[in-house]
């Protein structure tokens, strides 16, 4: 009998450990593949569609007891997130970042971008959203009136900077963390500059657009800013290449001819006075305050050099920018550039 006790506890003893050993590994031991970098989930989707993701993508050696750990941890809620996979992960650890939404943000740096039809491109590769939703809510002229915009303006609220925001975020919530941006950008003393320009921060933003096109180097912008003003305030037309480029739409334009210049566009500054109704690029932060901090000159006209340096002759009159112009005329002629 004392043998048979004997063999009985050791028995009791060895189904506990293996039983305790068990239940370590299912819920503490390494269980997460090297496979995949970050585990998506999608806005809307249930639990089912996360179990079959996680076993499409290998994301977890042993499929089971990943789904005992996750009944028995009452994982019943899923959040939508990018997240950050770790090989080695412990089912218990890999649940409980489920259970908790703790995603990794994403981080979304943008900077000069031409249309806004590109921006939403570019945005929907670093955000669950997709392009023509991000699109949709850019071009509903009753979403921009509710921000003071319209349709052709509201690209003016996108200041380039480096952000950070959640994969999952709605085309909303990315318009919001962008207009608190522009707020936080355009302080009381911007907004005065602007106004003593007798200028609207969204006007100041176009006219930047237009600088930003023109100059190739950074040290003109204030000077061409200027020249624009002065123009602005005489009632002259603008007469920007850049905005007619944009008005016919075609990028790829190194000559700018005549009958592009009778393109009928509000954008099209040969044609229309004032600025056009909106930015024909993303302006960088340093053509805005280019143009709040312009540099004062007489200047009323500017040429490319014949150069090719990318820096401007400037002039005051109409008779020495036409000398220019023919300098820069017969400098693309002499490099066979005829469009």
């Amino acid at each position: 009998m004392k043998k048979f006790w004997i063999a009985l506890v050791v028995i009791i003893v060895l189904s506990l450990a293996g039983t305790g050993i068990f239940y370590y590994l299912r819920f503490f031991g390494p269980n997460v593949t090297d496979k995949q970098e970050y585990l998506y989930i999608k806005t809307g989707s249930n639990l089912d569609d996360v179990f079959k993701t996680i076993q499409q993508q290998g994301i977890v050696k042993d499929t089971t007891s990943f789904l005992q750990s996750a009944h028995s941890m009452k994982f019943l809620r899923v959040k939508p997130g990018k997240y950050r996979l770790k090989s080695g992960m412990s089912n218990r650890t890999f649940i409980n970042m489920l259970k908790a939404g703790n995603q990794e943000p994403v981080t979304l740096a943008f900077h000069n971008i031409r249309l806004k039809e590109q921006f939403a491109g570019f945005v929907s590769k670093r955000i669950e959203p997709d392009s023509v939703s991000i699109l949709r809510l850019l071009d509903s002229a009753k979403f921009a009136e509710q921000y003071g915009f319209n349709t052709d303006n509201i690209y003016t609220v996108f200041i380039p900077n480096s952000y950070q925001l959640y994969w999952n975020t709605s085309p909303e919530k990315f318009f919001k963390k962008m207009y608190a941006n522009y707020e936080k950008f355009w302080t009381p003393e911007r907004k005065q500059k602007a106004a003593d320009l007798k200028l609207t921060p969204q006007e100041v933003s176009v006219l930047a657009s237009i600088v930003d096109a023109e100059a190739l180097h950074d040290d003109e912008m204030p000077i061409i800013a200027g020249l624009y003003l002065n123009r602005l305030n005489k009632g002259m037309k603008l007469q920007s290449d850049p905005t007619v480029i944009f008005a016919v739409n075609d990028f790829t334009i190194k000559r700018v001819l005549n009958r592009d210049l009778i393109t009928n566009s509000p954008y099209n500054t040969y044609m229309y006075k004032g600025l056009p109704p909106g930015p024909i690029m993303m302006p960088s932060v340093n053509a805005i305050n280019s143009v709040l901090d312009y540099k004062k000159t007489d200047y009323l006209y500017m040429c490319a050099k014949a150069d090719f340096s990318g820096n401007h002759a400037f002039a005051t009159n109409e008779t020495d920018h036409k000398v220019n112009a023919r300098a820069f005329q017969q400098a693309l002629n002499d490099r066979n550039i005829k469009r």
